[in-house]
């Protein structure tokens, strides 16, 4: 049966074969008798009707092609695309005191403020009569002139107009530098009361600046806080004993942060003049526009020409890099310069360039502050200029804090986690045992940070570190 199935399917096959070649030979016929009937005539042969000759040809290939299966065009298959992931870190708000200026504080203090050094006794005993309010000595504020006079009550002003503060009392030698310093924090719009120790003595002055501190101190005590967002808080940065683990972790978390804080609004400020040296023109090039860059560049340039070159011995051993940071794996103040710039993150670009203890005028956005690389002073500039909460990495182990600026200090070296951990607010030494991401890391900082603007005393603070120095620009009169 299957033999005589084959036969009559190839028979089949055979016939239709054979129409095919019928027709072919058919229409080649008619057109040999065409053309020879017009070889003898000598007419042109007549113009066919397209239509007529599109069918024919259609018709040929139809006989003479072989039948082929009709496939269906496949569908292309959708491919599913993974979704976008975003970062899980929603911009956060925390709780603090809106002060009359439109600023935002994350601390209330009552701070008595001396004028000068001679004032800092009289200071100490009205801080020591009213618990609960911060006295502030220093050691400056007689015989100053000239730009070093200018940054002196810069710093001072600054310190009490800071939105961390509540009210001020200040207590000077004599009351016309005394009246200065009331008269610039009261423009702040906050409650500010100044005495003078000459011709009352200090008994007298401590009585009455007393009375005034208990009445500030509870007036305080009932402000209320208010919800705040980010773009309400201002932040600085700077680093600190620095070592390898600086660069790698620490100081890139801190970058991380500032490239998510500016995104979401927020004012902070980045300095230590001379520890860029080295990478000044990677640092140029972060500025908004090249003027902003050329304007970090000359003051880079003038700390230079006025602080480092007239004083320094044969180069800056011992004091960039200090011991510590030789001890911690960095011989140069270049390998210290590129670690430096990586706390103002990968994106984020300042937007100008301020002098020491200098407020921002620009906006929201990051600056960068002319200013001493020493911790105490550089912290103390930057929260005369406003800013209200720091962030401190460190390698080595530094063990700075602010009287009106919490200090929140993190580190990636696990050495000194283990052995200065009460110093240490955040631990990110995971990013070198890859444990933890960078963004992870730095997460974890806006956690902290947060935690801490809602009421958490940092390490800083919970052990009295309490760094106040002035910047002096040159010797007295």
């Amino acid at each position: 049966m299957a033999r005589k199935a084959k036969k009559t399917t190839t028979k089949r096959k055979a016939a239709k074969q054979n129409k095919r070649t019928k027709a072919t030979r058919r229409l080649s016929a008619i057109s040999d008798r065409r053309a020879k009937s017009n070889r003898r005539t000598g007419a042109k042969p007549a113009k066919r009707d397209a239509s007529k000759t599109n069918r024919r040809t259609k018709a040929t290939r139809r006989a003479t092609a072989k039948p082929t299966r009709r496939v269906r065009p496949r569908r292309r298959a959708q491919v599913k695309r993974a979704p976008v992931r975003r970062s899980g870190t929603k911009k956060p708000t925390f709780m603090g005191w809106r002060r009359k200026n439109g600023r935002v504080g994350i601390r209330n203090h009552v701070i008595i403020l001396p004028l000068d050094d001679l004032s800092n006794a009289a200071s100490e005993s009205v801080a020591n009569n009213i618990k609960g309010t911060l006295a502030i000595p220093h050691s400056y504020g007689r015989l100053q002139f000239g730009e070093d006079l200018e940054l002196h009550f810069r710093t001072l002003i600054g310190t009490g107009s800071n939105p961390n503060v509540a009210a001020v009392i200040v207590i000077g030698i004599e009351p016309e530098w005394t009246g200065r310093v009331v008269r610039g924090i009261a423009k702040t719009g906050k409650p500010v009361t100044g005495f003078a120790i000459e011709k009352h003595g200090d008994i007298k002055t401590v009585a009455n600046a007393s009375r005034k501190a208990k009445e500030y101190l509870q007036w305080a005590s009932e402000l209320e806080r208010q919800k705040c967002q980010v773009k309400d808080l201002w932040v600085s940065v700077k680093c600190g004993e620095s070592d390898t683990t600086s660069g790698l972790a620490s100081n890139p978390t801190v970058g991380n942060f500032i490239d998510k804080f500016d995104a979401w609004g927020a004012t902070t400020c980045f300095g230590e003049t001379s520890e860029i040296t080295g990478a000044e023109l990677n640092c140029a090039a972060r500025g908004k526009t090249k003027k902003i860059g050329q304007k970090f560049l000359n003051t880079w340039q003038a700390y230079m020409d006025e602080v480092i070159e007239p004083h320094k011995t044969d180069d800056l051993s011992d004091s960039q890099p200090t011991k510590g940071n030789i001890e911690g794996g960095l011989t140069t103040i270049e390998e210290k310069a590129f670690g430096n710039l990586e706390k103002i993150g990968k994106k984020t670009r300042y937007i100008d360039v301020l002098g020491p203890a200098e407020a921002p005028k620009k906006g929201r956005g990051l600056y960068f502050m002319d200013s001493s690389s020493a911790a105490a002073e550089c912290v103390t500039l930057q929260a005369a200029a406003g800013f209200v909460v720091h962030l401190f990495p460190t390698g080595q182990g530094n063990i700075i804090g602010n009287p009106i600026e919490p200090v929140i200090k993190l580190s990636a070296n696990p050495r000194t986690v283990r052995t200065m951990g009460e110093h240490v607010d955040l631990d990110v030494s995971g990013i070198l045992r890859r444990e933890m991401t960078l963004n992870k890391a730095g997460e974890a900082l806006i956690d902290i940070t947060m935690r801490t603007c809602n009421g958490r005393l940092t390490a800083a603070e919970t052990l009295g570190h309490r760094e106040f120095v002035l910047t002096k620009l040159y010797r007295s009169a």
